[in-house]
């Protein structure tokens, strides 16, 4: 790895470790290996860094959700959904540090337009990657209204249910309860057992 990559890595142990108010830039070097200078001269700030380093650890767990959605057999959208927000919380289960300084990014990002671009950039992206998950099909064929629509739903639903799950894990519904809200809402009328919403 070089100074770079050494350094968002070292970024997130200390959001892991600290949280994203109390990391300092002698914290990122120690934990990176690395000097003060790289951090200007590979990021421009610390707090640029850091801001990287949450926008990174969301890709890390896009990629973890993405694998487990693909190893199921899920047949249908909203089993896939189910699939995916079950590995949300899964995720968030084994790093809470990282969904805890998320959060805190989301509030910082009121101030910083830089994170706020940032963040933006990474729900545009994944509007259209979840969509796919979802559909199984690949990126490419998700018509850019059923990124909007269907990607904004799904990370709609995580974002309430991490903040859910960090306020009150034990009474945070799972992926099958919103599942089968969602069958109820689409098919008020009709038992939920073994119900595929198309």
């Amino acid at each position: 790895m070089g100074h770079r990559e050494d350094l968002l890595a070292g970024a997130k142990r200390c959001l892991a470790e600290k949280g994203f108010a109390a990391t300092t830039a002698r914290d990122i070097v120690a934990a990176s290996g690395t000097n003060l200078a790289s951090i200007g001269y590979h990021f421009g700030s610390k707090d640029a860094l850091l801001n990287a380093a949450i926008i990174d650890s969301f890709d890390d767990w896009d990629d973890e959700i993405a694998h487990a959605l693909r190893s199921g057999t899920r047949s249908c959208p909203v089993d896939r959904l189910e699939g995916f927000l079950d590995g949300v919380v899964s995720a968030l289960t084994r790093d809470r540090a990282t969904a805890v300084a998320s959060v805190q990014a989301y509030a910082r990002a009121e101030h910083t337009p830089e994170l706020r671009d940032q963040i933006a950039g990474a729900y545009e992206r994944g509007r259209r990657s979840v969509a796919a998950l979802i559909l199984d099909v690949a990126e490419d064929e998700v018509e850019e209204q059923t990124a909007l629509q269907l990607g904004s739903l799904a990370l709609a639903l995580v974002n309430g249910l991490v903040l859910q799950t960090l306020l009150d894990p034990e009474r945070a519904p799972s992926g099958r309860d919103l599942a089968a809200a969602l069958r109820a809402l689409a098919q008020p009328d009709e038992p939920q057992a073994g119900r595929c919403v198309t």
